[in-house]
């Protein structure tokens, strides 16, 4: 009876505690964000809501610098770029938006989105113009507050904007998703892997590979002979064998190997698909973690 009476204390003593510092009794954010941390622990709310709010306060310190995607980085399309030439890069790098620029990244003419791009050629418009499918470009600071800014995207109702220096040059490019993935954390898929686990076997007989296994691991478990002087992990060898920062959906071919970029940030690959030649010795079937 006791303890069910203190079960029932706890909650009340967190909750009055909490209700205090809405009613300004809490005189940092520090202090109410560490009560919202303890409810997430004594499962009072649940432990991803609370690591939901920390995010949203986080947003009110982080600046657009902080996450923006940068120039050298960003996936363009250039104006004089033949209709066909961008339709096979649209596809090729998947994304639904694209800065469209003229002589130089500094110069971004407007936003094109893959939906446009789609509904002109089904239109079978005669002599379509890029031009004519440009949506407006957005451009912010460097210094916006993440929070600032997505009010802005919200009421804007647009999803990407161009991030300038304090000189007016294109310092890089933030879209919605990287100023939610703050709050939510980074959205897993179907190729996510447990971060120590290095190969995981696929049931059609290829196999997910973290990109950070050693290059020597990789070599001896495939039975290969992938070689870079510069590049200790599997992904700096295909960083370097592709000459830039891995998109998703490129692959790589060593002779009957292929190497595919099932998942990749703007600063390097993470989780690669590998096929291996056909009779070849399998490798072990049970996922290969961190020694």
């Amino acid at each position: 009876m006791s303890e069910d009476r203190s079960s029932q204390e706890r909650p009340r003593g967190w909750w009055e505690r909490f209700t205090q510092s809405l009613r300004g009794n809490v005189e940092d954010q520090d202090t109410l964000l560490e009560l919202i941390r303890e409810a997430g622990e004594r499962q009072i709310i649940d432990a991803e809501a609370a690591r939901m709010v920390d995010g949203i306060f986080r947003m009110g310190e982080l600046t657009v610098r902080d996450v923006m995607i940068p120039r050298a980085q960003m996936e363009v399309i250039e104006l004089d770029m033949p209709l066909a030439e961008i339709i096979a890069r649209v596809s090729e790098v998947g994304h639904s938006r694209f800065p469209v620029v003229g002589h130089d990244r500094d110069d971004v003419r407007g936003i094109l989105l893959a939906q446009d791009l789609l509904r002109g050629c089904r239109g079978n418009v005669p002599a379509l113009r890029l031009t004519d499918l440009l949506r407006p470009a957005t451009f912010i600071p460097e210094s916006k507050h993440l929070d600032h800014l997505l009010y802005e995207f919200r009421t804007g109702r647009h999803h990407m904007a161009v991030v300038v220096d304090e000189y007016g040059g294109v310092a890089g490019l933030i879209t919605i998703e990287d100023v939610l993935e703050i709050i939510v954390g980074e959205i897993e898929d179907e190729y996510d892997i447990d971060e120590d686990v290095m190969i995981a076997p696929r049931e059609d007989g290829d196999f997910l590979v973290n990109a950070l296994i050693p290059l020597e691991e990789f070599n001896a478990h495939f039975v290969t002979h992938l070689q870079d002087g510069h590049a200790d992990t599997l992904g700096g060898w295909v960083a370097a064998a592709l000459g830039h920062v891995p998109r998703t959906g490129e692959v790589v071919e060593e002779g009957d190997l292929r190497l595919e970029v099932l998942r990749a940030d703007r600063k390097r690959v993470q989780i690669l698909r590998v096929t291996p030649p056909r009779g070849a010795p399998l490798p072990e079937t049970t996922p290969q973690g961190n020694a």
